[in-house]
């Protein structure tokens, strides 16, 4: 899977101030209302926060990825932003969150939802990767190093 294809650069920032778990998941549907046609930042934010009360999308090592499937996109459309400190998502090894990639997909595609979340699991898994996104210091940069990790991993 291609991150580009999921985001574009309009929809990463770097070193976001948000110091709770509600700001940044605001935060993330308002990059991802950019991206839909009707801009409902307010409706996509609920669907994030029903999703969380589920569970946690914290993964641990300061890393979530917040999601939910809605007819606001017809297609699967992500958001990414690197805190400047981390906060607490209640994830399971109790330490900050700092990179958030947020997912949305349409309600129908859930096979596509699931691939998704295991191939971006198993991305933000690898330490590598996550200190170069944490060591990037402007949102083109963290864009970049995000969509050009799959390339350079693969290569080595």
């Amino acid at each position: 899977m291609k991150l580009d294809q999921l985001i574009s650069e309009s929809s990463v920032i770097c070193d976001a101030e948000v110091s709770s778990k509600k700001k940044a998941l605001e935060q993330l549907a308002e990059l991802l209302a950019a991206q839909t046609t009707d801009k409902d930042a307010v409706e996509i934010f609920q669907h994030l926060t029903e999703r969380e009360k589920l569970g946690s999308t914290g993964l641990g090592h300061g890393v979530a990825l917040p999601h939910a499937r809605t007819a606001k996109c017809d297609h699967a459309i992500g958001a990414f932003i690197k805190l400047d400190q981390g906060i607490d998502f209640d994830s399971p090894d109790n330490e900050p969150t700092d990179l958030l990639f947020a997912l949305m997909v349409p309600e129908e595609h859930t096979s596509e939802h699931l691939e998704i979340l295991a191939s971006l699991a198993s991305r933000f898994s690898d330490k590598n990767l996550c200190h170069s996104l944490r060591s990037a210091s402007t949102s083109k940069e963290l864009f970049n190093r995000l969509t050009s990790w799959e390339i350079a991993s693969q290569a080595s």
